[in-house]
């Protein structure tokens, strides 16, 4: 009973922390934008949000997707973020348990969640996010039982500098950006917080989705080669599989390397 009281508050926290993380995702892209100021208002009539009308998951569906001011209608990204941050929260404190690896790893994936809506509509990586998860990611190995010190620090140093090899070359050999600034500090920053070994997995992990995910865009949006998908959010979502399997994964690579 008391572990599902516990489940439950989790989820609960993840989702609050989701409604804030709408916020980050909505105004850190623009210029000048303030988490902060203004409080939460319609994009549309600008009339404040009353805090009834901001409970996470619950005001989405008691005002049935639209604001209860102009009748305009939410995205369905609102509840989208909220309901995954709060399914991530549950799912890192079923794996990780009450351990400072829970704290750790929430705000890892929190800022992997923005990252992943930021990129996919705005196709930036804001780096008020990346720069300090670098710092902050490197930081916490000296605490974290996950990771060692010497490891997050070959993390971000492989991490970004094999991408910037990548990025340099590709534009060397076309003359065109093939992969921005902000992809290369997120791997980073993603080494910073899982290790120099998980980006063989994250890289092709990452690589493997976002070429289903180009086809896929090439077929709908018929530009053929011209088509363009942020990589980022494949990113993201490899190293949060990396996060929860990497024993599994770590494994099949063993089993894969002997049986060659």
């Amino acid at each position: 009973m008391v572990e599902h009281m516990l489940s439950f508050f989790v989820a609960l926290f993840g989702a609050l922390v989701g409604s804030f993380l709408n916020v980050v995702i909505v105004r850190l892209p623009e210029e000048g934008g303030s988490v902060v100021f203004p409080p939460s208002h319609c994009p549309v009539c600008k009339k404040s949000i009353a805090w009834y009308d901001n409970i996470p998951l619950l005001s989405f569906l008691l005002l049935r997707g639209r604001c209860r001011q102009c009748g305009v209608r939410i995205s369905w990204r609102y509840p989208l973020v909220e309901g995954a941050t709060a399914l991530m929260a549950l799912a890192l404190y079923l794996h990780f348990g009450p351990t400072i690896l829970f704290p750790i790893y929430f705000l890892f994936c929190a800022a992997l969640i923005a990252v992943i809506f930021i990129d996919f509509q705005h196709q930036i990586i804001p780096d008020v996010i990346s720069l300090p998860g670098i710092v902050l990611g490197f930081g916490l190995s000296f605490v974290n039982p996950f990771v060692a010190w010497q490891d997050a620090g070959l993390g971000v140093l492989f991490g970004g500098g094999s991408f910037y090899l990548v990025a340099l070359v590709y534009y060397l050999l076309t003359k065109r950006e093939g992969m921005g600034g902000g992809d290369i500090k997120l791997l980073a920053m993603i080494g910073a917080f899982l290790g120099w070994q998980a980006l063989p997995f994250v890289v092709f992990g990452s690589s493997l989705l976002g070429t289903v995910a180009g086809v896929g865009a090439m077929i709908k949006q018929r530009k053929g080669g011209k088509t363009v998908i942020p990589y980022g959010p494949f990113l993201a979502i490899a190293a949060m599989l990396y996060l929860f399997f990497r024993q599994e994964i770590l494994l099949l690579f063993v089993r894969f390397v002997l049986h060659r």
